[in-house]
């Protein structure tokens, strides 16, 4: 990647970030502009992210040989074993996050469904591991 290139990504990362901090701080006073600034600070971050993409991966044109095509098989391995774990992660966070609240409330109520409310705590728990284990079943593969 050459000086100009890095030169270029910085600014765009740089620009993603100023512009919709000021449009926030300059725009009008209401609660439509959160969903503008949050708008146009993704429209800005991912056109930048799109354009540093391009600029770094637009190299020169070679020949594909057969240690390209396994390293590529191998990279996208390791992206979806760390997609299904953050994706499982993130499921099982927001579960758990209901249904831990949901059971502090029943207990508050009534102690007695303290252990039919741990049962569903643990099943939210356990879209996690599943999410992990997969992971290491495709890690295995490669």
């Amino acid at each position: 990647m050459t000086l100009a290139t890095k030169i270029i990504f910085i600014a765009a990362l740089i620009l993603s970030i100023i512009i919709p901090f000021g449009y926030y701080l300059i725009g009008e006073k209401n609660k439509k502009r959160y969903k503008k600034t949050i708008g146009v600070n993704a429209f800005f971050f991912f056109g930048a992210f799109a354009a540093a993409s391009i600029m770094m991966l637009g190299g020169d044109v070679q020949a594909a040989d057969t240690s390209a095509a396994a390293s590529a098989a191998t990279g996208l391995g390791y992206l979806a074993a760390a997609l299904v774990t953050g994706l499982s992660c993130i499921g099982g966070g927001i579960a758990v996050a209901s249904a831990a609240s949901a059971a502090l409330g029943a207990i508050s109520e009534d102690s007695s469904v303290l252990g039919k409310s741990l049962i569903f705590v643990g099943l939210a728990e356990g879209v996690c591991l599943y999410g992990l284990i997969i992971s290491f079943m495709i890690l295995g593969k490669l």
